[in-house]
């Protein structure tokens, strides 16, 4: 009955937001552009999201600042990264990284009992440094495309990579879930939804400030930090479209340039 009801709210978004896709502004070229081919429909599910947002989620995340302490807040976000730490200690096994899957684990026994439940990072006073890792970014790491950029409904920026990657983390490993007390399950993912927007309130306001077109922006933030997120934040140089990719010859290697081409001998 869950994933019934969870499908019909899905169903009932998507048709919503066809209803709304008119309110979108599409620009000359939309879809043109090789990593968005889905661009028009993106920039619809992107209006239609951020209608939903300003009229639910942006004013409960503001009275939820407006009502808890600065204290109280850090310490409920703290305490649900803590229980992300088992989904980072995954996805580092999975790609090969065992001493960063060591670390979460012991981040997460550190916080989980001297931390009080998560609600403070001891572990990172002690020098262990919390990771960020998913399953996109493991189906990155073992060779798989991002794929086209792509709009979630209500969950906004992905790629097709991605979204597989969060159908993973969200049905498997996400500990909210295996939550058998019904009710306790509904409120901690309702207040984790309502503090992960509130903690986006200060950046809100920088991309407000700062973007044209906060579609594009959002987009190229988003596939940028996902690229940095799967190479560890040392990504590979991306080749220019103009640019030869023909390595250049190597210095002594019987093919020298023109540089290298001995001078002519003056015919007699």
């Amino acid at each position: 009955m869950r994933v019934l009801g969870a499908l019909f709210r899905l169903a009932a978004a998507l048709v919503l937001a066809g209803a709304l896709a008119a309110c979108a502004s599409i620009p000359p070229g939309a879809g043109a552009n090789p990593v968005d081919p889905w661009e028009v429909y993106n920039r619809h599910m992107f209006d239609f999201n951020d209608r939903v947002d300003r009229a639910l989620l942006k004013p409960v995340a503001q009275a939820y600042e407006a009502v808890l302490p600065e204290p109280v807040r850090v310490c409920i976000n703290t305490a649900f990264l803590n229980l992300g730490e088992p989904v980072n200690a995954i996805n580092n096994l999975l790609q090969g990284k065992p001493s960063e899957a060591m670390t979460d684990i012991c981040r997460f026994a550190v916080n989980s009992t001297v931390g009080l439940l998560g609600c403070f990072d001891v572990a990172a006073k002690a020098g262990a440094p919390r990771s960020n890792e998913d399953f996109g970014q493991t189906l990155g790491r073992w060779g798989l495309a991002a794929g086209p950029y792509f709009v979630l409904p209500l969950l906004g920026p992905s790629s097709v990579r991605d979204t597989f990657g969060r159908l993973l983390d969200f049905l498997d490993t996400d500990p909210l879930w295996y939550i058998d007390h019904i009710p306790t399950r509904n409120i901690l993912v309702g207040t984790r939804l309502v503090d992960t927007r509130a903690s986006l309130l200060q950046a809100e306001k920088v991309l407000a400030a700062a973007a044209l077109d906060t579609y594009q922006f959002v987009r190229d933030g988003y596939l940028q930090l996902r690229r940095n997120l799967v190479y560890d934040g040392n990504p590979p140089r991306l080749l220019d479209p103009d640019e030869d990719d023909t390595p250049p010859p190597e210095p002594n290697s019987g093919t020298p340039g023109a540089a290298d081409q001995p001078a002519p001998v003056p015919a007699r």
